[in-house]
């Protein structure tokens, strides 16, 4: 799953704020903004949810075990 890091930089490589990411992936806003700041730790769901919008609008992250290494657009 992705994490903090990932998030960001996939909402700014799509122009998305969190209020767009929000509306894609039904996560609240204060949700994503805690997890992009890493001062919460999402539920593996809302994780999954995240990534799931992002893939929907054609991008694949690109994994290193538990540790994310980038992403690339379809």
């Amino acid at each position: 799953m992705i994490n903090a890091k990932q998030c960001r930089a996939t909402r700014a490589w799509l122009s998305w704020s969190q209020d767009e990411l929000a509306k894609r992936s039904l996560v609240s806003k204060r949700a994503i903004a805690g997890f992009e700041l890493e001062k919460t730790v999402p539920h593996d769901r809302t994780l999954r949810d995240l990534q799931r919008a992002f893939e929907d609008a054609g991008i694949t992250f690109l994994m290193d075990g538990a540790r994310g290494i980038g992403l690339q657009e379809r």
